[in-house]
């Protein structure tokens, strides 16, 4: 399992399985968005391609978690199973499904993006996540540290946009939330820093497909 495909044949390619202590000396624009996936589903790719078009990114990670602190672990289904229902989606070598905070031994996501920077100096990160995310992110372990560490892009989400926008992480974060004609640059951006994605909507949820998928 791994990120970017064949390190043998991909010069940007990274694999999990040949993780860099510290020191890799590839530059690229990385878009970091974390979850459980479970399952995946055509929202998340929704996301990582307009990050993709918007920010001009390299590449998007869809970061498999191995187990979100903020979620049951009950119904939630084997590592394995949630990375093949991400990598069902990577239809572009842009796009990467992984279970690399399993190899980095995080679950916390300032953790991941420290270690990160660590073996990835040279790389821009930049985390996403969809608007009812973002409204929540004050409920995250050390979150105030997390806007610090990363630049943050927000993709608009059914029935959360007005929460997110008008709730109390988007009060915190008023002065660092980047203008709309800079929304390129935000990977080049010093934390804290974020910007709102406009653009289509896509209110699937990895909740309604289960319960879709059970009473079938």
């Amino acid at each position: 399992m791994g990120v970017g495909g064949d390190s043998a044949s991909s010069p940007s390619a990274f694999s999990v399985d040949q993780l860099p202590r510290w020191g890799d000396g590839r530059r690229l624009r990385v878009g970091l968005l974390g979850g459980s996936f479970n399952p995946a589903h055509e929202g998340h790719a929704q996301i990582a391609h307009r990050a993709i078009r918007v920010l001009g990114l390299d590449q998007v990670w869809l970061m498999v978690s191995p187990g979100n602190p903020l979620k049951p672990t009950r119904g939630m289904a084997p590592l394995a199973e949630r990375l093949a229902s991400a990598q069902a989606l990577a239809d572009s070598p842009a796009i990467v499904a992984t279970a690399i905070e399993a190899g980095l031994g995080t679950r916390y996501a300032l953790d991941t993006v420290r270690r990160l920077r660590i073996r990835f100096p040279h790389v821009r990160f930049v985390w996403l996540m969809g608007a009812d995310v973002f409204a929540e992110l004050p409920r995250w372990s050390r979150w105030r540290e997390f806007v610090r560490s990363v630049p943050i892009a927000v993709a608009p989400r059914p029935h959360s946009n007005v929460a997110a926008l008008r709730g109390r992480t988007a009060s915190v974060l008023a002065r660092y939330r980047l203008p709309s004609g800079q929304v390129r640059a935000l990977a080049e951006k010093t934390p804290p820093v974020w910007a709102f994605l406009p653009g289509q909507q896509n209110g699937i949820s990895a909740t309604d497909l289960r319960r879709s998928r059970a009473s079938v």
